[in-house]
């Protein structure tokens, strides 16, 4: 396995169908081969059985057979439907979440659904998909079906830690990819209802955390001189307004941690409600 290549978590599902598709459209624009992973989980008898004696019912060969016949057929159409691209499929063994994020540190990216059957029986918002992006070694894609869309801005959300910084470098890339604008958000937590300090300032806020971004984005500017940025600095809830950024964007970016006014940003709240909820495919970067 290449390590750039893009890893699609394939089961056959609707949900798979469309992580492939958008493996493919990112792999158009990139060159990178594409490798589709089934993961063939055994079935299990709860319990000890006893020593000396593993607890599994293994599937018949027809099973297998029939697993493997699927893959085949799914890479052979995904590269007759792109020629150019190199596209492969393999099945493995064993537990999807804790397989995939095995296979991740292999890959340049891993697109999943946000749900499955068959080999990814667990695969669900809240489950594989957010347990895979939390620990995965590369980027992580999560796509919805009826969110992934050609249009619109790619959004990512940032707060000065080094696991935005990360998700800002990946977003930058994939916008001038894709030849759209770049959307840069980021958060500021008002203070409290109770007690606001008597200097405190808006404006003076809001004007720090923009120059802050600008530095941040000054690197990118040189590398992409013709890229188009918004950058917005806004008061509120980060998810919520990443959330609703995220009905015109075609893809959103996060890190998987974060601090300051994105100090929710590890998943189990930012991150984790972006997956359940956007309107757009979602990418979760972390650093390998």
């Amino acid at each position: 396995m290449s390590s750039d290549e893009i890893l699609v978590g394939y089961d056959g599902s609707a949900d798979a169908a469309v992580a492939l598709a958008w493996a493919l459209d990112e792999a158009g624009r990139s060159g990178r081969p594409v490798r589709l992973a089934y993961v063939f989980e055994w079935l299990t008898v709860a319990g000890w059985i006893g020593p000396g004696v593993a607890p599994g019912i293994w599937p018949d060969e027809n099973a297998r057979n029939a697993v493997e016949e699927l893959v085949r057929t799914a890479a052979a159409d995904a590269a007759a439907s792109r020629p150019g691209l190199t596209v492969h499929g393999e099945v493995f063994d064993g537990p999807p979440a804790l397989v995939l994020q095995e296979r991740s540190a292999e890959a340049g990216m891993l697109v999943l659904g946000s749900r499955g059957h068959g080999g990814f029986g667990g695969l669900v918002v809240g489950s594989t998909a957010v347990a895979v992006s939390a620990h995965a070694h590369c980027p992580v894609i999560v796509v919805r079906e009826g969110t992934s869309a050609a249009t619109g801005p790619v959004l990512v959300g940032v707060d000065g830690s080094p696991s935005s910084t990360q998700a800002l470098g990946f977003a930058v890339e994939r916008a001038a990819q894709r030849e759209a604008p770049l959307r840069v958000l980021r958060v500021w937590e008002p203070p409290g209802e109770r007690w606001v300090p008597p200097d405190f300032d808006p404006a003076e806020v809001a004007a720090t955390e923009r120059a802050a971004v600008e530095t941040e984005l000054a690197q990118w500017r040189e590398s992409f001189p013709d890229l188009a940025v918004e950058i917005q600095v806004t008061p509120g809830n980060p998810a919520a307004l990443l959330v609703e950024a995220s009905r015109e964007a075609q893809l959103a970016v996060v890190g998987t941690r974060g601090r300051g006014g994105l100090r929710g940003m590890l998943l189990g709240s930012v991150s984790q409600q972006l997956i359940q909820h956007a309107r757009c495919p979602v990418a979760v970067v972390r650093e390998r």
